[in-house]
């Protein structure tokens, strides 16, 4: 019974071998890769496949014809578009190369190569990546390409089948693989990739990446006591770390060796060789990631790399603590604002004098006082959550009391007052218009209006207050008593005084027949001619001003009967002097035939003797003069004679 079992055995192992088996990849833990064919990297073209490795021709440039190769690490613009643009190996390295493939008429194989280095007894995955460069949108229909690759020994071969690999809407990379197990003292392999169909109308490919890697039990690691395999711990800080890792079936006496990756290389830690491992973590330890392993082969084979398979790194991050800076902007004044500033991390806790506390980076303090100097403490956490704790010293200085008298003053025009500023030992006024100094405690101000002046009073700590000083500029007074005037006998009429300056009084000099001396435009009857003088005086002190006018009174209208406008300067024109004293009146004149030859309305003009810009001729003129002062009264009538 057993010998029958044995034989079965034999015979589905022979199957299993020699089938064209839907293989996968790995599913326990792989080792390093034995082989990694990635072709290269550098400009394009890149150099031609060795002789032996491929029965393809070699073409040193973009685009190779059915039956040819090229190694590039892109490609574009192929056949109208027809294949896909490539910028980059399968790994996204735009130097990278990878192997280009048309496809030859008939199906063949095009890469072929012997894989040194191996273990016996040992299972292994083999594993390409490729690429189908037909693009379906611009060559739908193409043929699909179809790949059978084979693992050769002395003993037997193992092969796999991809089936034809579709295309799609946009270039994709798809790993394929299987696994097998090297007979023992079997040390080296047979590849063959052949492409099972025929060229001519696509089946056209890229291919990268060929490895060779130890596949066996699935090795799960852990750090005890932490749900992720990466741990995290701040420099400075001793701890220690104990890893683990489970193992599945698969070796039949496995043998195991943790390692430490260091340097760009993983290396054997001496003496840890089971599935625990415990690692330190002192206060010396520099900040950096540290990365370890744990490496399994079957007894005997544990020596070689080639035969270990590895489990995923464990991690322990050792963290650097926040660099910070902290700073503040003192030496600060009194009753100014204090500004606190820490860098180096993304929380803040503060901790200060007075119970002072904040959460913010930059925190800021009003109105200080000299309570609030001394010693702030901030805490800066980092993204890792280590913290640093930092510190300043918050220096402040008292400020001056500015004082500046008078507060409030009124001058006049012209005159200079002193201002007076006290409570430092510098002073900066503003504005500097109109001051003596602006500079100094105090300087005289002479202002033509009303200003206000700031002193900014500065002390031997450079803190500073202010004061302010109000200026009432008040002007000078000036008088004009009017125009002079003409009234009738036992008329009245107000005078046209005008004043300008700040706070005036009004005094009429010589105030006969007049309502009020102290208004600026009485009303005034005076029997006779009269001179009238206004004074006019500053109540604060800024002087007077004196100005006259004269009045003239008419006891009647005289007309005169006759004038001799020849030029000589004597009785030129014919002219009635106490019109002056009428607001609204008229004046014609008319010659004998009845023409009106001259008219004078509301402003008393002479008549010069001229008739539309000649000389009137000589004779007797009839005139009337209306006074329009009602009923018909005030009209005067009668002849004046124009003598030449």
């Amino acid at each position: 019974m057993n010998q029958y079992i044995k034989i079965l055995c034999l015979l589905v192992l022979a199957f299993i071998r020699n089938s064209d088996i839907k293989a996968q990849l790995c599913q326990g833990s792989l080792g390093d890769p034995i082989v990694n064919i990635t072709f290269g990297s550098g400009s394009n073209p890149g150099a031609p496949l060795a002789a032996a490795t491929t029965n393809y021709q070699y073409k040193g440039a973009d685009c190779p014809q059915d039956g040819f190769y090229t190694v590039s690490n892109s490609t574009s613009g192929c056949f109208g578009g027809n294949w896909f643009t490539l910028n980059s190996d399968h790994t996204g390295d735009p130097n990278g190369y990878f192997m280009l493939v048309n496809a030859s008429y008939q199906p063949s194989e095009f890469y072929l190569d012997t894989v040194k280095g191996l273990c016996g007894g040992t299972t292994y995955e083999f594993a390409a990546w490729v690429v189908n460069m037909i693009n379906p949108a611009k060559a739908p229909g193409s043929i699909e390409p179809n790949l059978t690759f084979s693992i050769e020994t002395n003993i037997d071969t193992v092969t796999y089948n991809t089936n034809n690999i579709p295309a799609s809407s946009t270039p994709t990379w798809k790993q394929y693989g299987f696994f097998f197990k090297t007979p023992p003292s079997v040390t080296s392999v047979v590849l063959r990739i052949k492409n099972n169909a025929p060229g001519g109308n696509g089946n056209d490919l890229g291919l990268d990446d060929i490895t060779f890697r130890p596949c066996g039990p699935k090795l799960d690691p852990s750090i005890i006591g932490i749900s992720s395999t990466v741990a995290s711990v701040c420099e400075g800080t001793a701890k220690s770390f104990t890893f683990s890792c489970s193992v599945s079936a698969g070796f039949n006496n496995p043998t195991y060796q943790w390692q430490q990756y260091a340097s760009g290389n993983w290396t054997d830690i001496a003496g840890a060789n089971s599935t625990n491992l415990v690692r330190n973590i002192l206060t010396t330890t520099p900040a950096g990631s540290y990365q370890f392993r744990l490496t399994a082969a079957e007894a005997g084979n544990l020596s070689s790399a080639q035969c270990r398979v590895a489990s995923q790194p464990v991690t322990i991050q050792v963290n650097k603590n926040p660099t910070t800076s902290v700073v503040n902007n003192g030496p600060v004044c009194s009753g100014g604002i204090l500004q606190l500033t820490a860098t180096g991390g993304i929380q803040y806790t503060w901790a200060g004098v007075n119970n002072f506390m904040d959460s913010i980076a930059a925190p800021m303090l009003g109105n200080i006082t000299a309570a609030n100097a001394g010693k702030y403490v901030v805490t800066v956490k980092n993204a890792a959550g280590c913290i640093h704790k930092d510190s300043t010293i918050v220096v402040v200085n008292p400020s001056p009391t500015a004082v500046a008298l008078p507060s409030a003053s009124s001058l006049c025009l012209g005159d200079s007052v002193q201002l007076k500023a006290s409570g430092g030992n510098k002073y900066q006024w503003y504005p500097a218009t109109y001051l003596s100094s602006d500079t100094i405690a105090n300087p005289f101000a002479t202002p033509p209006v009303a200003t206000t002046y700031q002193v900014q009073v500065s002390n031997q700590y450079m803190c500073k207050d202010t004061a302010t000083i109000n200026l009432v500029v008040m002007y000078k007074p000036t008088a004009d008593a009017g125009p002079d005037l003409s009234i009738m006998s036992g008329n009245s009429v107000i005078l046209q005084a005008n004043a300008t300056g700040t706070s005036l009084m009004y005094n009429w000099v010589n105030a006969t027949a007049i309502n009020d001396p102290h208004l600026l435009r009485p009303t005034v009857n005076p029997t006779t001619d009269t001179r009238y003088i206004l004074n006019v005086t500053s109540a604060n002190g800024c002087g007077s001003a004196q100005d006259t006018m004269n009045i003239k009174v008419y006891a009647a209208v005289y007309v005169p009967n006759a004038f001799t406008p020849n030029g000589d300067g004597i009785n030129d024109t014919w002219n009635i002097p106490a019109l002056n004293a009428y607001n609204n009146f008229d004046v014609y004149v008319y010659n004998r035939y009845g023409q009106l030859v001259y008219r004078n309305s509301n402003i008393n003009k002479p008549w010069d003797g001229n008739y539309k810009g000649k000389k009137a001729p000589m004779g007797a003129y009839t005139y009337i003069i209306d006074l329009k002062i009602g009923n018909g009264l005030g009209k005067l009538t009668g002849t004046v004679l124009l003598i030449r």
